[in-house]
């Protein structure tokens, strides 16, 4: 699946390049990439004749892999996520081509979406009818009654009005028990997922859980990751909480979303599992600016608040134990245009560098992605950013994509360039 859908030129030759080698975390100058159709089929400091290939000469510019980010919502056009489940698909999907092409031209050439996309639209982009990231899917998250993604408001009873939902959407899964867990993600599997997302604790925007609290007995946890795993997928769990993140990461899940609330013990016990963490800084300081006039009940903005005080330090913990961090950003509606501050606010707990390779390799590795995308490697996607300046010291460049990055390029097709 190219994404994109659309022809490459044959055979393009990068030039008096700056590979950014996001294996080890250096640079190196004076490379040649070549590209054929839509794969890197050499990246090489030798001497190499390039005569028959489209030839662009970088100047020394540095070249990194397409950004990856594995926690997103391409479908969330908007915060009102109730009424985003009744919207028709066909105008959901509409609005979804703005936020996938959006993502895109800030440098994101792959997504993990952590729920509400489908394999229609997944479609849509492969085929080029929509132009944005390379995109894998979850379909609905998988919910208890009562969890994070059981987005009834307090006061309605029985299933109503969301059990009929539209079809694409943030609603998920209700399945209480092993059995109905079982034939939820066996759901997602066959609705063509490429991860399973579970609720495994509280979170911010739904109404009834606390923020501490825990979903899904352990069974019904195992239940999940087994039934992933004998379709070779696996699960990522919403998780907050020390106790939370330490029943899901026991229970075999592979990624932890979110994690604002972990400790010392809980990371240990990550590392243990050999479990990813995914924080999603940037949605945190969009929801404090503008929580309230979104008109986010009281409780919310405080559940709110504990949590965007803890994210950083759950980000240091993680690092200094050794668990692999990815990169992620979870913003809705009108916040998507935030994606790329995540950025500065990893900042001080992250180098440049361990920035940079939560967005290629780390993430490549979490999705089972490695040798396709996320590393500058003969054989992988032909997905490139071009950038000026050091992003090995400083990520400005990225912070401000439209000026920073002079060249986007995916599956071999040039997005934009403004190289001259």
């Amino acid at each position: 699946m190219s994404g994109t859908g659309l022809a490459a030129p044959l055979r393009q030759a990068l030039v008096n390049a700056t590979v950014f080698d996001s294996v080890q975390g250096v640079l190196r100058p004076h490379c040649t990439l070549v590209i054929e159709g839509e794969r890197i089929a050499a990246v090489t400091d030798e001497p190499l004749q390039v005569d028959d290939a489209l030839r662009i000469d970088l100047g020394g510019r540095v070249v990194l892999p397409g950004l990856i980010d594995a926690h997103v919502h391409v479908v969330a056009a908007t915060h009102d996520l109730a009424g985003l489940a009744l919207q028709p698909p066909s105008l959901v999907g509409a609005q979804s081509s703005r936020i996938l092409r959006e993502m895109l031209h800030r440098g994101f050439t792959t997504v993990r979406d952590a729920a509400g996309a489908d394999a229609g639209l997944q479609e849509a982009v492969a085929r080029g009818l929509y132009e944005g990231p390379r995109l894998f899917i979850a379909g609905q998250s998988i919910s208890q009654t009562g969890g994070h993604a059981d987005l009834r408001p307090r006061g309605v009873r029985g299933e109503g009005l969301f059990c009929a939902c539209a079809g694409l959407g943030l609603a998920g899964a209700i399945a209480d028990g092993v059995g109905p867990v079982r034939r939820a993600v066996r759901e997602q599997v066959r609705q063509g997922a490429d991860h399973i997302k579970i609720m495994a604790g509280g979170g911010i925007s739904s109404p009834s859980d606390p923020i501490d609290g825990t979903q899904f007995s352990i069974d019904e946890l195992r239940a999940a990751v087994e039934e992933a795993e004998a379709a070779n997928l696996y699960v990522l769990a919403h998780a907050y909480s020390p106790r939370a993140v330490t029943r899901a990461v026991q229970a075999g899940v592979r990624s932890i979303e979110h994690g604002n609330l972990i400790d010392e013990a809980t990371v240990r016990v990550m590392k243990a599992h050999g479990a990813f963490l995914v924080p999603t800084l940037a949605t945190y300081a969009a929801l404090a600016d503008e929580g309230q006039r979104l008109g986010w009940s009281a409780a919310m903005l405080d559940k709110l608040a504990v949590v965007q005080a803890r994210g950083i330090e759950a980000v240091r913990l993680a690092r200094a134990e050794g668990v692999p961090v990815a990169f992620g950003t979870d913003l809705l509606g009108h916040m998507h245009g935030r994606q790329n501050t995540e950025f500065a606010l990893r900042g001080p707990a992250l180098s440049a560098v361990q920035t940079l390779q939560g967005a290629t390799i780390v993430a490549a590795r979490l999705m089972r992605q490695e040798g396709r995308i996320g590393a500058l490697v003969a054989g992988a996607w032909a997905d490139l950013l071009v950038v000026d300046g050091d992003p090995t010291r400083e990520l400005t460049m990225l912070a401000e994509p439209a000026m920073g990055i002079r060249l986007l390029m995916q599956a071999g097709r040039i997005v934009r360039s403004s190289l001259g």
